[in-house]
């Protein structure tokens, strides 16, 4: 199926990323669809543009395109320099914030993210929390560990269920809009807060479009995808918490600065709400954090996006779009320029 070209078109490619990520990014299936597709060596990783090794010099000069991962170096002006022939970077992970510069956009090279395909593990994550979260799973876990006694399951259970459960989606990210994708089969009620979401977009989401503070007060369950912009930090400060239902669960696979966490801490450690975290302010949170051991908290380690062989779905869908571009054919995961200030 990918067999190799008789005339050498196929586009010269640079891997670069951080020290350690290829080697978990790429099995061997993926190397050798690589070099199939592409003139590389695999075994060449630009950890580092400002100081070079000279095999990454004399590579970067021919360079058609850079598949990059995490901890890729910023493509700034003078690393741009070296790459006279660069006109497409794609990136086998979320965000391009990190190493694509207003000098990449200048120079007018394509940028290609998988972004889309790294929101689906977040959202799996993020499904699994609503269902346990309204199934009261984690605190009857508990209850039944301290008790050792399934006591009178009616009384004990009277406040669950996921039957006509009422979800607050802040942000209609890829993740957000994936998040309520898997939702629809369930009988829940789905909110979204997005400013920047239109009334048409919303029906065709099949969701109801209300503000913060009103998805805040109806819903049992707040779930938050916004991206970490000037505009989101703190979005849910403690009024905003104060304003959730007892009983209400927060969950937040986003970032930890849109969250005000003190504020949250002094919710939670009075029992009024619970909060299902992958993300905190500093990570991991300080050793005397109240994260740690709160009954009504689950606190797991930045693990929601790609991870383990979840990583293999970004390669895929990377050596996807270098296929394209040595097709001639745009890309699939395609980011657009001037959308880096209100997205992730």
């Amino acid at each position: 199926m990918h067999a190799h070209h008789t005339g050498d078109d196929r586009p010269r490619v640079l891997l670069a990323m951080g020290p350690g990520v290829a080697e978990r990014l790429l099995t061997r299936r993926h190397r050798e669809r690589l070099t199939a597709i592409a003139r590389t060596d695999p075994t060449l990783i630009a950890h580092d543009l400002t100081d070079p090794s000279p095999a990454v010099v004399t590579a970067l000069a021919s360079a058609d395109a850079l598949l990059t991962c995490w901890g890729a170096p910023p493509l700034t002006a003078s690393a741009l320099v070296g790459a006279p022939r660069l006109r497409a970077v794609v990136h086998a992970a979320g965000s391009v914030k990190h190493h694509i510069t207003d000098a990449c956009w200048e120079r007018g090279i394509t940028v290609s993210s998988a972004a889309g395909v790294n929101a689906l593990p977040v959202a799996e994550y993020t499904l699994a929390a609503i269902l346990f979260a309204g199934k009261g799973v984690l605190a009857s876990a508990r209850r039944y560990a301290r008790s050792r006694s399934t006591g009178d399951q009616l009384d004990a259970f009277a406040d669950v269920g996921n039957y006509g459960r009422t979800v607050g989606i802040v942000g209609a990210s890829r993740i957000g809009r994936r998040v309520i994708e898997l939702l629809r089969p369930f009988d829940l009620r789905v909110l979204l807060y997005d400013p920047y979401c239109t009334a048409d977009d919303a029906e065709a989401l099949g969701v109801v479009r209300v503000d913060l503070d009103e998805l805040c007060r109806a819903s049992d369950i707040v779930s938050v995808h916004a991206p970490e912009v000037p505009q989101t930090r703190r979005m849910i400060d403690g009024r905003r918490l104060a304003l959730m239902p007892d009983g209400a669960t927060l969950i937040n696979t986003s970032r930890g600065s849109l969250v005000d966490e003190r504020a949250l801490i002094d919710e939670l450690s009075v029992g009024r709400l619970h909060a299902v975290l992958d993300v905190t302010e500093s990570e991991p949170p300080p050793a005397d954090s109240p994260l740690y051991d709160l009954p009504n908290v689950l606190l797991t380690p930045h693990l929601a996006g790609s991870l383990g062989n979840e990583l293999h779905r970004m390669a895929d869908f990377a050596l996807d779009e270098l296929e394209r571009l040595g097709r001639g054919l745009p890309f699939a995961g395609s980011v657009p320029i001037g959308t880096l200030d209100h997205s992730a």
